[in-house]
């Protein structure tokens, strides 16, 4: 003999009805899950850094990097027009240095895919502008590279906010 119990409304709740609720209330939770874990998947951008492990092999030789280019004293002062960032490079006595290589990177910090890579060229002595490297409104990371031959001599990274 099946049992049943009939609620105030007048309709009968069976082992059925509690059987299929059951399996509703489930296969809703593993479709949203289901749903959920492909956006996940399928927005994941990949990697941050592709070497890690050689990136923090390599942490004493920035450090020290990072150590000769304060002892050189150099002051740059960054300034961003709507055409690209202009940087004025200057000595410890306040003379102009001329003949770098200066490069740069606007980065997302959240989306490695809008990054956009820019070189600066020497407008006069120790000015260097970026033509046609513009970033959007937002947050963006700065970076800024000074070369002369192979040798990497100046190398910034600030966070700014455009608007």
């Amino acid at each position: 003999m099946a049992h049943s119990t009939t609620l105030d409304s007048g309709a009968r709740l069976t082992g059925a009805k509690v059987l299929l609720m059951l399996i509703g209330f489930f296969g809703l939770v593993f479709a949203v899950n289901g749903l959920l874990a492909y956006d996940a998947v399928s927005t994941f951008r990949g990697e941050v850094e592709a070497h890690p492990y050689e990136d923090g092999l390599a942490y004493n030789g920035q450090i020290a990097a990072a150590q000769a280019q304060a002892q050189r004293g150099w002051k740059v002062d960054v300034q961003i027009d709507p055409a690209g960032p202009r940087a004025a490079f200057r000595d410890a006595e306040g003379r102009a240095v001329e003949g770098l290589a200066v490069t740069g990177r606007w980065g997302a910090p959240a989306d490695k895919t809008r990054d956009r890579v820019f070189s600066m060229r020497e407008a006069g002595p120790g000015d260097y502008v970026a033509q046609g490297a513009s970033a959007g409104a937002g947050v963006w990371d700065l970076e800024l590279e000074a070369k002369r031959g192979a040798q990497t001599l100046f190398r910034s990274h600030n966070r700014v906010t455009l608007r």
